[in-house]
């Protein structure tokens, strides 16, 4: 049967075979990405991380008192005693398109169960949009590829499961709409819907970076794209008016976000969008008034001049802070060999580089692809595969661009899975059409041959990430249970130890306590127990989280005061370690430390509050020392007590430290509830109470003793 063949028409459409071919492979686009995302789910029913518990209690917070109140909000269990001004804080259009679409699809329904399936359906629905933006980059072959890449995408996956209710999903999807909206606006016919698409763009593109502000990167290769538009199309007079509605458009909208506002617009962002359109209608006017010889060289002339201007103004702009500058995540994106001092911002796993060998892990086959692509377009073949100049510009700004911001660390790994989707499927759609539009009569045989080996060859391909290897592959490395269910632990298990903790700090302690702990469980605490605490994930003041570190590190009479000094009554603290089998029922379980909780993040306490890190740690970087074990209050806060060290390897003993051993702990709480020390353990989760061999977790909820009488 003809794919063109009409099945049937409605009104004035006629829906053919190859259209519902189309919707076909849509589906399964989505449905193979919505489940993939859901397997989180087999473990619990609950948000995945930290930030969604703060981001389900904005949009609570919006559905119980309406949008006005919204921007008036200053949240006073977020960062005690100040509070957040969180419209001025927070990913705002994240809070309001959760509560808008509640309120339209959510049927009264449960809010926390809607944000714990809002991010797998937006993130899937991205399938189609990626299908829209890259049909009209190469056409529908490359798109629907592009959504079956994305479906399957382990970068965008793992950061839009279910109960991931945080920034990538919805800014991914607004970001990759207002990029499609655009380059559609570019090749509409009808001026009012050039206009409406052009708009809609610069309207979504901030809706986008309001929601998550990485999106701001999706604006640096439409700046430089601007550069190049000049030279590539012949319709200067449709450029000079479309290019600046976008770019006012952008800047305008943009002003009306707290968060974005005027700092954007005279910011690197603005600049980026400011400049090129600048340039781009200057460039017309000079290329107008050129001979028909000199026009091009005139325009490469002025380019390079405004480059070179453009370069000096922002160096001397940063150095003297007439243009606001990004934070330094951001400053990284643009420039990967920056380096940082800050030890929080390394302290945070998704800061980290990426090596090469996650980037393989990430891309796999595709990577290959994509260099197919890229070589393909600047190859350009026109006869074949007919493509625009400046959708291979385009292509190749934004592919090359995507990898390049990538590099600085692993949570922008999915601006290069978009790039690498976008050039892999139009290096293999060239292929396809390559190889299936070549005619042979001599040897009809043959040529099936070579065709049904290019295709059977090019699915095994693409389907070996997806099978080898078993450990490592998209289901495998996304099939986990969400963070509250494990601690955020290295262990592969569920119990309700955070759960249970905060239900208890919620039902057991005056609702105008303040908590303290290490700033990871901040949301946790304010989301869960309803309570103050002194830090949480926004990081907002990094001298308060630097002044935790301190006292996790002081000596507990210290850590007392400062305490004191804070308006905190009670400390939470959360360990993860291993049971080790015990011979007979009386003997004293051992235990080893290091699956992930407090007793894990001690050296980089010690890096964020500026401490020697050999006065607390033996020469592996991991043990506690004496001083460690004794003097500060962490140490005497984990409910542990190191027996001896042990090589694993020769089974040898040794009272003291020595390289290669490893230590072993007895349980030991050292500030119980009936004595009159700094601190009283008044709760700990039933976890940490197993009597199995095997990993152990524990949340501690120490009442901070205001009777406490110190001897000094």
């Amino acid at each position: 049967m003809n794919s063109n063949q009409s099945l049937c028409s409605i009104g004035k459409f006629d829906l053919k075979l190859i259209h519902l071919l189309i919707i076909g492979i849509l589906v399964l686009s989505f449905s193979v990405s919505f489940l993939i995302r859901s397997q989180p789910a087999d473990f619990g029913w609950e948000l995945h991380e930290f930030d969604p518990f703060f981001n389900y209690r904005a949009t609570q917070y919006i559905i119980e008192n309406g949008i006005d109140e919204y921007f008036q909000w200053n949240d006073d269990l977020s960062w005690y005693p100040t509070g957040r001004n969180v419209s001025d804080t927070s990913q705002v259009m994240l809070h309001l398109t959760a509560a808008i679409t509640y309120w339209i699809f959510g049927g009264g329904g449960d809010l926390y169960d809607f944000t714990i399936l809002f991010p797998v359906i937006f993130g899937s629905l991205t399938c189609i949009v990626i299908f829209a933006l890259v049909r009209v980059i190469g056409g529908t072959t490359a798109g629907l590829l592009s959504a079956l890449f994305f479906s399957i995408s382990f970068p965008i996956i793992i950061r839009g499961q279910i109960g991931w209710f945080k920034s990538e999903p919805l800014g991914i999807f607004f970001g990759i709409l207002g990029v499609y909206l655009f380059l559609s606006g570019l090749y509409s016919k009808n001026k009012k819907i050039v206009i409406s698409k052009l708009v809609g763009a610069g309207i979504f593109i901030v809706f986008g970076m309001s929601a998550w502000g990485g999106d701001q990167f999706f604006i640096i290769p439409l700046g430089i794209f601007f550069f190049t538009l000049p030279f590539l199309r012949a319709d200067h007079k449709f450029l000079i008016w479309t290019i600046p509605i976008f770019t006012i458009t952008t800047l305008v909208v943009s002003l009306g976000f707290e968060r974005l506002g005027i700092n954007f617009v005279m910011g690197l962002g603005g600049i980026s969008l400011i400049i090129p359109t600048i340039f781009l209608v200057c460039c017309i006017i000079i290329q107008t008034k050129s001979s028909e010889k000199s026009k091009t060289r005139n325009g490469l002339f002025f380019l390079i001049a405004v480059l070179i201007i453009g370069s000096i103004f922002l160096i001397l702009g940063s150095d003297s802070n007439v243009i606001p500058l990004p934070s330094y995540r951001y400053l990284n994106a643009i420039n990967p060999f920056l380096t940082t001092t800050d030890p929080l911002v390394d302290s945070v796993a998704e800061h980290a580089t990426t090596s090469i060998q996650q980037s393989f892990l990430f891309h796999s086959v595709l990577m290959i692809f994509a260099g197919i692509g890229i070589w393909l377009l600047l190859k350009n073949i026109k006869k074949s595969y007919p493509i625009k100049n400046d959708m291979i510009s385009f292509s190749l700004i934004f592919g090359i661009s995507g990898v390049y911001i990538s590099s600085a660390f692993i949570r922008l790994e999915v601006f290069a899975s978009i790039a690498i989707i976008i050039l892999s499927s139009l290096g293999i759609s060239i292929l396809i059409k390559e190889l299936f539009s070549r005619k042979t009569e001599n040897n009809k045989l043959k040529t099936f041959s070579i065709k049904l080996s290019f295709g059977i060859g090019l699915v095994i391909l693409l389907m070996i990430p997806l099978i080898f290897p078993a450990n490592s592959t998209i289901f495998a490395l996304t099939d986990a249970p969400p963070t509250i269910l494990n601690g955020g632990t290295q262990f592969q298990i569920v119990n309700n130890d955070w759960n249970d903790s905060l239900e208890w700090i919620k039902n057991n302690t005056p609702k105008d306590s303040v908590i303290a702990s290490w700033w990871d469980y901040g949301y946790w605490i304010q989301t869960k127990a309803e309570r103050a605490t002194l830090a949480d994930n926004s990081t907002i003041d990094s001298a308060k989280i630097q002044n935790i570190a301190k006292i996790l590190l002081d000596n507990p009479v210290e850590s007392w005061k400062s305490l004191q000094e804070l308006g905190a009554d009670y400390f939470v603290i959360f360990v993860a370690a291993e049971r080790l089998s015990v011979n007979g029922n009386n003997d004293e379980p051992f235990f080893f430390l290091g699956g992930g909780g407090d007793e894990s993040k001690k050296q980089w306490f010690m890096r964020i509050a500026d401490k020697p890190l050999y006065d607390y740690l033996h020469s592996d970087g991991i043990s506690g020392t004496n001083h460690f074990w004794n003097d500060t209050m962490l140490g005497n806060m984990l409910p542990f007590s190191l027996v001896s060290y042990v090589d694993f390897h020769t089974n040898q003993q040794s009272l003291e430290y020595q390289q290669g051993y490893t230590g072993i702990y007895v349980k030991n709480i050292k500030f119980p509830k009936d004595e009159n020390g700094p601190f009283r353990l008044i709760y700990s989760s039933p976890s940490l109470d197993i009597e199995n061999s095997g990993p152990v977790t524990g949340v501690l909820v120490y009442e901070i003793n205001k009777e406490y009488i110190p001897l000094n």
